[in-house]
């Protein structure tokens, strides 16, 4: 891999105090002009002022002292490695206040970072392109040169010179809107001043828009921007961000600090959700620099789901957040190559690296944890004296444990201190007897690994935070410990012979457990007979899953826990059980008995295929519509006779425009018929996609292509990818499709990347797209040797902010090797066992 580069933060020489800026964006030649004047603090005398800047070319700067006379810049020298220019003066500027002026030009880029413009169709069919923002995290310096570091703060005075028939919207509320000298179709908006913040949270966007508008209770004006002719689709966004401002007050007992919030669908936007103050949702916690920028990421995920929870109790919220995000970091932060949460970062290109799962989805786990520990009323006075605190100022991770120390009168930093400075997450080993009427269990800690159990020599220690509970009340726990030490004894009162006990309540806790075998036992009909609440089961069962995995429990045994799962309603549940099954199933795609797997996969699914069935039910909720979409994918995917046949029927019927499929319905019907279909089925499928106009649709079917099996058609369906009628940041769903819809999909999709590397690079470069293209493209493979050549291309073609994903990536083909080699025959040999006595349900 490349050296890392020395990196130095701006001088603190000259501090910006207010940015006045103008930008005069050009949608048809991709351009634009801008204007700064920002009012700084020159703290030392220097003659040069160094700020950052990327992809911009400055016309003139120039210096003008409070009271005294002008001074132009005789020199600007880019260090286009470190994002900066140097702006030289002919005199030394002295303490003091001052103006900086720069006129400068800049690109609106199609690389979905910095000010960079988005393809939209007009409802007569022209397209046409707005303008649009995503600095988080150091790209705020490609729209106008700044001190892009978020502990250096300042207001802004945004305005924006745009075609008097486009929407601009930016942070705040517009002041003022006046025509503009030189050209009567343009109109100049200016917009309020911010509060005090940093680069990176300013945000602006030109379009074309409809809007829907309420007032929260109180009092702040709520809008949504969806496209032209979709107002209605923006009803339910409105609904949440009504709901969910007062919630916030309530909750911190801190109002929201604007006059006014918009939310925005943007066509192309890679992140799937920026926040910014004002524009998007909003964030508040503020970081020095972005070692603690794991604080904010993990802080506001985190309460996105409370939120939720509170305004949606219906929808099992905390279930899907262990689905979508606890195990997702659980996975990364189990491999050597994780890295803690809170990391030091030194050049602007670690930090794309360092938002990754393990920012946002551990941050938010461990926070979750926290408030678990601490209990709601005191993790709600601690926030608060923390909140009223740091408004303005700049905080440390520190400065909240401390807050949180003081409301609590536990040891929070000193728990915490383990779970954010260190990487990875203990197993607890459990093991349990029964003494007359007593249980005890006898706990023991170790570093969860995924490469097998840890055999380094001081095993790292963490303070854990342990709810138990029994079947007698699966919903409370019946005792809390905080386990400090590596190995602990703990007495039960009470709790009779027949009875199951349970780690973990909620999956809250940042472990993984291991139970001896008499304990999972026992376990069992609590996941038949549902007695364990959903998300217990699903945790249980993710945890064996990965055990097996790392070979410390043979992945028989998780099949067999697979099988307890026949009454399973839950979708949440469902869905990481499937995800699971799928990662075994793509690994046995390397053996002979991928059809067996195959069979297995049916006998699971099918129960719950045929309590479903194909339509809607009266009263069912939406997360029973998802659930009906998985299982028929499942069972179509699987080559399931009774689903593959309806799912061709209705196909047919959807094409002729007898029956039109419901929206759910639609991937899993695609995917079966692509699977199982021909060339024909793909040209339909192509057909589809360009007849399209809701982009969900077409999305939809970019998802499935990559589910076709022959050599000539993945061909297709990969030059697709790369074509006009795929947006950029949709090629990368293709793609991974199609690596992971087959054997031959995998190899093909890789020697595409490969061949095409340039144009894929030029076209997302340091953005996370690159990491999301690699991982989903090569992740799949089992063999030692594909993770050299994995190692060797990349080493000839570096990409640096994708340096961590590639060294996983290498690290998990190599551990799926492992995988395959120790327990591929067991397998084949329990498959065939099943087949010749099938289990008595």
């Amino acid at each position: 891999m490349p050296e890392k580069r020395p990196f130095e933060r701006l001088p603190a020489d000259v501090c910006p105090i207010n940015y006045s800026l103008c930008l005069k964006p050009d949608l048809l030649d991709f351009t634009f002009e801008g204007k700064l004047e920002a009012s700084a603090q020159v703290r030392q005398a220097t003659n040069q002022i160094v700020m950052n800047c990327a992809d911009i070319d400055i016309i003139t700067a120039s210096y003008v002292p409070e009271g005294d006379e002008e001074i132009h810049a005789t020199g600007f020298n880019y260090q286009n490695e470190d994002e900066k220019v140097t702006l030289s003066f002919p005199s030394t500027l002295q303490p003091g206040t001052g103006t900086l002026k720069i006129d400068f030009v800049g690109e609106l880029n199609d690389k979905m970072k910095g000010f960079y413009r988005s393809k939209y169709t007009t409802p007569s069919g022209e397209v046409r392109y707005a303008a649009v923002t995503q600095f988080e995290a150091t790209d705020a310096r490609r729209a106008f040169p700044c001190w892009d570091e978020p502990a250096i703060k300042a207001t802004f005075d945004i305005s924006l010179v745009v075609p008097k028939d486009r929407v601009a919207l930016s942070n705040m509320n517009v002041i003022d809107r006046k025509p503009y000298p030189d050209d009567e179709n343009v109109v100049e908006v200016k917009f309020a001043r911010t509060p005090v913040m940093s680069t990176y949270l300013v945000a602006f966007v030109v379009g074309e828009y409809d809007f829907v508008e309420t007032r929260s209770k109180d009092g702040v004006c709520v809008r949504v921007y969806t496209p032209v002719g979709k107002a209605e689709q923006g009803k339910f966004a409105l609904e949440v961000a009504a709901k969910t401002l007062p919630f916030y007050k309530d909750y911190f007992n801190v109002p929201y600090p604007l006059p006014k919030i918009d939310l925005i669908a943007i066509a192309d936007f890679a992140a799937g959700a920026m926040e910014n103050w004002g524009l998007v949702t909003y964030r508040y916690v503020n970081d020095e620099w972005w070692t603690h920028l794991w604080l904010n990421e993990g802080f506001a995920s985190w309460i996105e789901y409370l939120c939720v929870d509170h305004c949606f109790p219906e929808y099992d919220i905390w279930t899907q957040f262990v689905s979508a995000d606890y195990t997702r970091a659980q996975e990364l932060d189990a491999l050597d190559n994780s890295h803690p949460i809170e990391v030091s970062v030194g050049h602007p290109s670690e930090v794309d690296e360092i938002f990754d799962a393990i920012s946002y989805s551990k941050g938010a786990s461990v926070i979750r944890m926290l408030h678990d520990y601490i209990g709601d009323k005191d993790f709600k006075k601690g926030m608060n004296m923390y909140l009223t605190k740091f408004q303005q100022k700049n905080a440390a991770t520190e400065d909240l444990w401390e807050s949180l120390e003081n409301a609590s009168g536990k040891p929070i930093a000193a728990v915490m201190n383990t779970w954010t400075k260190q990487m990875g997450f203990p197993l607890i080993y459990v093991e349990a007897e029964q003494i007359e009427d007593d249980r005890l269990l006898r706990l023991s800690q170790r570093k969860f690994c995924a490469s097998g159990p840890y055999v380094g020599e001081d095993c790292p220690q963490w303070m854990v935070p342990i709810t138990i509970s029994t079947s007698e009340d699966s919903s409370h726990a019946k005792m809390k410990i905080l386990m400090d030490k590596p190995e602990m004894n703990v007495v039960l009162k009470d709790v009779r012979p027949d009875q199951w006990v349970k780690l973990n309540l909620g999956t809250v806790g940042f472990y993984r457990t291991q139970y001896s075998s008499a304990m999972l036992e026992s376990l069992l009909p609590g996941i038949r007979d549902l007695s364990l609440p959903p998300v217990d089961r699903l945790g249980l069962q993710n945890d064996l899953f990965s055990l097996a995995r790392a070979g410390i429990i043979s992945t028989v045994e998780v099949l067999k826990v697979m099988e307890a799962f026949v009454n399973e309603p839950n979708y949440t549940v469902w869905s990481d059980l499937s995800c699971n099954l799928g990662i075994l199933s793509t690994l046995l795609s390397h053996t002979d008995f991928y059809e067996e797997i195959q069979e297995f996969v049916k006998d699971v699914f099918s129960p719950i295929g045929e309590r479903l069935g194909w339509d809607p039910k009266p009263g069912e909720g939406h997360l029973d519509a998802l659930l009906r979409g998985l299982v028929l994918g499942k069972l179509g995917k699987a080559g399931h006779k009774a689903t593959l046949e309806e799912a061709r029927r209705r196909f047919k019927d959807h094409v002729e425009g007898k029956q039109i499929l419901s929206a759910d319905l639609r991937s899993p019907v695609y995917l079966t018929v692509l699977k199982h279909g021909d060339g024909t089925t793909l040209d339909i499928m192509l057909k589809l996609h360009k007849q399209a106009d809701m982009q969900e649709e077409k999305n939809r079917i970019e998802r499935v292509l990559g589910a076709t099996l022959s050599p000539e058609l993945i061909q297709k369906v990969l030059t697709f990818a790369l074509s006009e009628e795929v947006r950029p940041q949709d090629t990368v769903s293709v793609i991974g499709g199609v690596a992971g819809g087959s054997k031959h999909g995998r190899k093909a999709a890789w020697k595409f990347i490969k061949d095409n590397w340039e144009e894929l690079y030029n076209r997302y470069q340091g953005g996370f797209l690159i990491s999301r293209l690699i991982k989903l493209s090569v992740e799949g493979f089992a063999v030692d040797k594909m993770a050299g050549e994995v190692k060797a291309f990349f080493e000839s073609h570096p990409a640096p902010s994708a340096e961590r994903t590639i060294q996983q990536c290498c690290e998990n083909i190599l551990l799926n090797a492992a995988w395959l080699k120790r327990d591929a025959e067991s397998i084949h040999q329990y498959l065939l066992q099943r087949k010749a006595s099938p289990p008595t349900a």
